[in-house]
């Protein structure tokens, strides 16, 4: 049985049983009208593919949401000019089971649900499409709040929404009143006048973030979302507006040894007035019974009702051990910023946290991830076989943990053997335990490309550069998807993206391996060949040694056809790598233009066999 994510647009012809009724032979020429002039051209141009028709209502696949959400705007646009057969839509994303060309699962299901809980010429959609469509598309969402559906156990979250252009919309937003409770937490300021504080800063604002989520009576702002305030001097009623939130929550942290100052203000986004603030003066060691009462405070303010089982869900903790977590907050911030030297560094930051808390799951879990990606590099002190253990004892420890299953994921894909197999098993419970993971979504792109499904790759990608604004692989790779998809000119607009991306981040770290790489490709895929070779030798002066480098830039000058540059760059990589790379580069569709090359074929042999009589004397002993 084959499974996979996609996006499931379900659309139905409103009233069509009454209009049948009266006019049986006029409602099915129109219908047929329709469909021929409107709807099924308007697929075909969004890259839909309708697997079901089914009289008048009809199922559609989509690779992005983005591209699923435009297509209904467009038919409920041109339909509404008939102001006779008028359809209401509906779009989920989520896990479906393949049968041929069909397609069946509780993905399909949810988006039918969702269907008939749209306004009449409307389109609504879950809350997952709308995370990942909000603020990449100029539209308007409205909240429609949750409903308990048919033979669906938990209840869906459900968003309209509109062109942001349209008059209707516009007049919306002038008078728009919040139906519902909705928050956002900006990042707090880190006041203790140190820079490396930030990410204790940044973990408090992201648990307080994820303790809020988990009250159903609140709508909860993306961390992603509220991050791209960092920094920044704002307007809290503008960001009340921006958001479509009702409520803003921001604070300050200042930390000075094991002494801790939290200050936090809830303000309403209409009137701009304090609905609650106080200041906290702690030891460290009561930093979690502090998050609690943050989160209750808040609640209260709110006059939401917190149900028995919230309270326990914001009370229960990974780790009750304060410098374990302090800890891992460091690690973590390293993860998302720091190039891959400081994987070694992530890995025994880990391993003092897991020597403070044995149970912290997502300790073992990032200790896995990092382990992993530098034992590929044969970084000293960093082995698969200590990625292995950490990634199954986080999965033994937290089954319900996406990041743990992401990491057991990522031992496949970075082992001496790559097991794309596996690391989709593994990939695939994470994303059905947290779809709005960035690791989890960027590790299924990255085995959907290596299975060469490139729509599902795109999906992936995408939902991850959405997922982390600052995110560069992600943002880089989703380039190859569509050069491989034939997409001109959205490899354009994800080169264009991804080329800012490094920008920001090479202003900061100038010698940011990941960056280097990603930004010369990028300059590859946009034309600009002269800058790239230039940018090249930059790179490998700045980091000589990194292997993965060396090989982004290969993979560059063998898009532009600068065949010389790409074999003398691969020169240094071929010696060096280990079965699971070599089976990347036999996948990887950016060195297809140099595959023919004498040399490179000979580089391929020649580590064929190392690495077979590696393999054999292995089994040998």
């Amino acid at each position: 049985m084959q499974r996979k994510l996609t996006v499931i647009f379900s659309a139905d012809v409103v009233g069509y049983s009454g209009l049948m009724e009266r006019d049986e032979a006029g409602t099915l020429a129109r219908l047929k009208e329709n469909r021929a002039a409107v709807f099924d051209p308007q697929v075909v141009s969004h890259g839909g593919r309708q697997f079901k028709l089914m009289g008048d209502g009809a199922l559609v696949e989509f690779g992005s949401v983005v591209s699923a959400i435009n297509c209904a705007l467009a038919i409920q646009a041109e339909t509404a000019k008939t102001e006779v057969l008028r359809y209401r839509i509906g779009i989920n994303l989520g896990e479906v089971i393949i049968e041929g060309d069909d397609i069946y699962g509780e993905g399909v299901n949810v988006a039918a649900r969702i269907q008939a809980l749209a306004p009449v010429g409307g389109v609504a959609l879950s809350r997952v499409v709308k995370d990942q469509a909000d603020g990449r598309m100029a539209c308007a969402f409205e909240d429609l709040g949750e409903h308990s559906v048919k033979n669906i156990e938990r209840p869906v979250h459900v968003f309209s929404v509109a062109a942001a252009s349209d008059a209707q919309v516009q007049k919306t937003a002038t008078v728009e009143k919040i139906q519902r409770l909705a928050i956002c937490v900006l990042p707090f300021a880190n006041m203790s006048g140190e820079s490396e504080q930030e990410y204790f800063a940044d973990g408090i604002s992201e648990d307080i973030i994820t303790d809020l989520s988990k009250v159903s009576a609140l709508s909860v702002v993306s961390r992603n979302s509220a991050f791209m305030y960092k920094g920044k001097h704002v307007d809290l009623p503008k960001v009340a507006r921006e958001l479509k939130v009702s409520h803003v929550l921001e604070g300050s942290v200042r930390k000075s040894g094991n002494r801790l100052r939290i200050t936090a203000q809830l303000i309403h986004g209409a009137t701009n007035d304090h609905v609650w603030a106080e200041r906290y003066d702690r030891d460290l060691n009561d930093i979690f019974a502090l998050q609690d009462e943050i989160s209750e405070a808040i609640v209260k303010a709110l006059k939401v009702r917190l149900l028995p089982e919230e309270k326990k869900a914001i009370e229960r903790r990974d780790t009750s051990n304060a410098e374990a977590y302090e800890l891992f907050l460091m690690a973590r911030q390293f993860e998302r910023t720091g190039s891959e030297r400081m994987k070694p560094l992530i890995v025994r930051i880990c391993q003092r946290v897991v020597a403070l808390d044995p149970n912290f799951a997502r300790g073992w879990a990032l200790m896995a991830t990092a382990a992993a990606e530098a034992a590929q590099r044969d970084i000293p002190g960093c082995t698969y076989e200590l990625a292995k253990d950490a990634a199954e004892r986080a999965v033994a420890l937290a089954p319900d943990l996406a990041e743990a299953h992401a990491a057991h994921g990522e031992m496949y894909i970075r082992g001496p053997f790559m097991d794309l197999g596996n690391a989709k098993l593994a990939i695939d419970i994470a994303l059905k335990l947290d779809p709005n993971s960035y690791e989890t979504q960027f590790l299924a792109g990255y085995v959907a490309l290596g299975e060469k499904r490139y729509q599902d790759s795109k999906m992936h990608f995408e939902a991850a550069v959405a997922l982390d604004s600052d995110a560069i692989r992600p943002a880089g790779m989703v380039t190859q998807i569509y050069l491989a998809l034939g997409d001109s000119p959205g490899a354009l607009m994800a080169a264009r993206r991804c080329l800012e991306r490094c920008e920001r981040m090479l202003r900061v770290e100038p010698d940011h391996g990941t960056a280097l790489g990603f930004f010369v490709t990028s300059l590859a895929d946009l034309g600009e060949d002269a800058r790239a070779r230039e940018w090249i030798k930059r790179a490998i002066l700045f980091d000589p040694d990194n292997l993965r480098l060396h090989y982004n830039l290969a993979c560059a000058m063998s898009q532009i056809g600068d065949v010389d540059l790409a074999i003398e760059l691969l020169a240094g990589v071929f010696p060096k790598i280990k079965t699971g790379w070599l089976q990347w580069i036999q996948l990887d569709t950016s060195l297809d233009p140099i595959r023919e090359d004498p040399r490179f074929k000979a580089w391929q042999a020649a580590t064929e066999q190392r690495l077979a009589q590696s393999d054999r004397s292995v089994g040998s002993e």
